[in-house]
């Protein structure tokens, strides 16, 4: 059976791989993170940005916008508040690059971030098409509050913990569903969260 996390994992580098301005294949470095504590490194963060050619402050803050926590640079690292999967990550960075690197006309990633008139555009050096960045939207609803004790909420169960409970996400979260199985969607309820670790009951 493939890991869940491998799949998305291996999904979210196959969207941004893409043909560069000279033609050839345009490889982003597969991202590297591990768990330290009650927090997550990302080790090349600035190797990313620079492939991206983009400030690693700006791919910092979108990337904790998209896990929904808290963080920092350290050096070439960054670090973020909770644990996160190196899945979790790669997805941000997928949605990154659509939105602040990809040309929508010429699907070339040789462009530059620019504004006009208080608007920020993606202008492609490639083609000389430009669009404007989109704005992704806001979640209807902040994690924080969404998992609080006796609240019910649906969540997808991506993989088994060592002790058989199943392990859903969501942003900084870890939810723990007892007898969940990986690919399930169930309603569970809330009773009880220590800090990004959410401990559940099914719901009827």
């Amino acid at each position: 059976m493939v890991d869940p996390y491998e799949s998305l994992l291996k999904k979210a580098y196959e969207q941004i791989t893409e043909p560069s301005g000279t033609g050839e294949r345009f490889t982003i470095p597969e991202v590297r993170s591990y768990i330290e504590g009650k927090t997550t490194v990302f080790e090349n963060l600035t190797e990313l940005a620079d492939t991206f050619r983009r400030e690693k402050e700006h791919v910092m803050k979108f990337l904790v916008s998209e896990l929904g926590t808290a963080g920092k640079i350290d050096g070439n690292r960054g670090i973020f508040n909770g644990k996160f999967e190196t899945s979790q990550i790669a997805n941000g960075i997928a949605n990154y690059f659509n939105d602040y690197v990809l040309c929508s006309e010429c699907g070339r990633p040789d462009t530059r971030l620019v504004k006009d008139d208080r608007i920020l555009l993606l202008r492609c050096d490639a083609c000389g098409s430009h669009r404007p960045v989109r704005k992704r939207k806001a979640k209807a609803e902040e994690p924080a509050k969404l998992f609080e004790e006796g609240k019910i909420v649906d969540v997808h169960i991506q993989s088994v913990s060592k002790r058989g409970d199943g392990v859903a996400r969501e942003g900084k979260f870890i939810i723990y569903v007892p007898g969940g199985k990986p690919g399930q969607t169930v309603k569970i309820r809330v009773t009880r969260v220590s800090g990004s670790i959410v401990f559940t009951e099914r719901a009827i």
